[in-house]
């Protein structure tokens, strides 16, 4: 199968459990603090068909066009990161000011869009200079970029987002050439920076702790993780049954946004849970063959990173719920309740279809291949010009 079929096929049966999820998860508690069951699967079925026309614009979106939006995007989302820092236009929930209030429409959240103007801008930057990269000089301004929209990030505060920020950019420089000795050293060079930060902030501090010790601060810090615990505990292999799980009810925080795998848990037990994995995985695969098969750098590294940022998010968000990492406030891909999350992550897998439609294209012979300007005719088409070249002669109408 086609690693763009393959990737659809996993994106839609994401999406599809992830509604079904919400609404199991969301139900029983919006009915009785707002008397509408349906009020968040509603707004995520909208959400969904907001990300199909951003998935319908950039799977048709040109080479250059991607290649223009990367500082574009950057630009905004660095302002919008600043924007939500404002009293008056952040939202504050929780203790986090990571959301601007847009109304009925929902909240926007400047991070997730940060996360992909990332990818962007440094594919774009790197395939401008492809060669520099493995100077570690010509890394620092990739790297500033990043810590600028962490730092921004953390201010939130929101450690979790700052930390794919780092990993997705590290996969797009090993991608791209860089060193790996190089990689090492700043990764070392930030360790210590990192681990001052988790003790700095005493709620960061408290989930270490909780993640040490459960049972010690179970009343407290611990108390999400316990009762995510508990529910995939009550779950078992098979699970209580779609819609039966009690943990989701005022039990377990977050249970339609960051805690949406402990209700998988309770519910669909370990086969439900092992059916998510299959679908990330499926995801990841398709990911990197169609970065493997790009037909250039930039599309390689735009589909390795889009690829990675899905994959280390959803990886610390499974890691968090099953108490082997500490807990973090990172959603599940494709599956949690969110606007700006799924709308970003829907537009991101049209630009993995565009680059895999495009590189399947460019590899069959005798194919044409526009890109920018027209000029690009396939390789057929440049083998002859090429002889022509070699003749001596210019092919009517060339332009030098």
């Amino acid at each position: 199968m086609r690693p763009e079929g393959l990737l659809l096929i996993a994106v839609t049966a994401l999406v599809s459990f992830g509604v079904v999820m919400v609404y199991s998860t969301s139900s029983a508690t919006a009915l009785l603090t707002q008397g509408d069951p349906t009020e968040q699967v509603t707004r995520q079925l909208l959400y969904a068909g907001a990300g199909i026309v951003g998935y319908m614009v950039f799977a048709r979106m040109s080479p250059v066009g991607l290649r223009r939006l990367g500082p574009a995007l950057l630009a905004v989302s660095a302002v919008l990161l600043v924007a939500v820092l404002v009293p008056g236009i952040g939202t504050s929930v929780n203790g986090s000011r990571r959301w601007i209030a847009l109304g009925g429409l929902g909240n926007l959240q400047p991070s997730e869009i940060a996360k992909l103007a990332l990818v962007l801008w440094v594919a774009q930057a790197i395939a401008a200079r492809p060669h520099t990269v493995r100077e570690i000089r010509a890394l620092v301004p990739y790297f500033a970029a990043c810590g600028l929209l962490s730092l921004l990030i953390l201010r939130q505060p929101d450690m979790d987002t700052a930390v794919v920020l780092g990993a997705v950019l590290m996969a797009m420089l090993v991608v791209a050439g860089a060193h790996l000795r190089h990689l090492a050293a700043v990764a070392a060079a930030a360790a210590m920076p990192a681990v001052l930060l988790v003790l700095a902030e005493p709620y960061r501090r408290e989930r270490l702790l909780a993640f040490l010790d459960p049972a010690g601060s179970a009343g407290d810090s611990g108390y999400q993780g316990l009762q995510a615990q508990i529910a995939m505990g009550v779950g078992g292999i098979s699970g209580v049954g779609l819609g039966d799980g009690v943990q989701k009810a005022f039990y377990l925080p977050e249970a339609s946004t960051d805690m949406i795998l402990a209700t998988v848990g309770e519910e669909l037990g370990l086969i439900g849970v092992g059916a998510l994995l299959v679908g990330f995985v499926l995801f990841a695969v398709a990911g990197y063959r169609i970065a493997l098969s790009a037909s250039d750098l930039h599309q390689q590294i735009v589909a390795a990173g889009i690829t990675s940022m899905v994959v280390v998010q959803a990886v610390i968000n499974m890691g968090a719920v099953l108490g082997i990492i500490p807990m973090a406030g990172l959603t599940l891909p494709f599956v949690s309740f969110g606007g700006s999350s799924l709308i970003v992550l829907l537009s991101s897998t049209g630009i993995l279809v565009n680059i895999g439609r495009r590189s399947r294209a460019h590899s069959a012979p005798g194919r044409v291949v526009p890109v920018a300007g027209g000029g690009d005719r396939g390789r057929r088409d440049r083998r002859a010009r090429d002889a022509g070249a070699r003749g001596g002669g210019r092919a009517a109408g060339a332009r030098s």
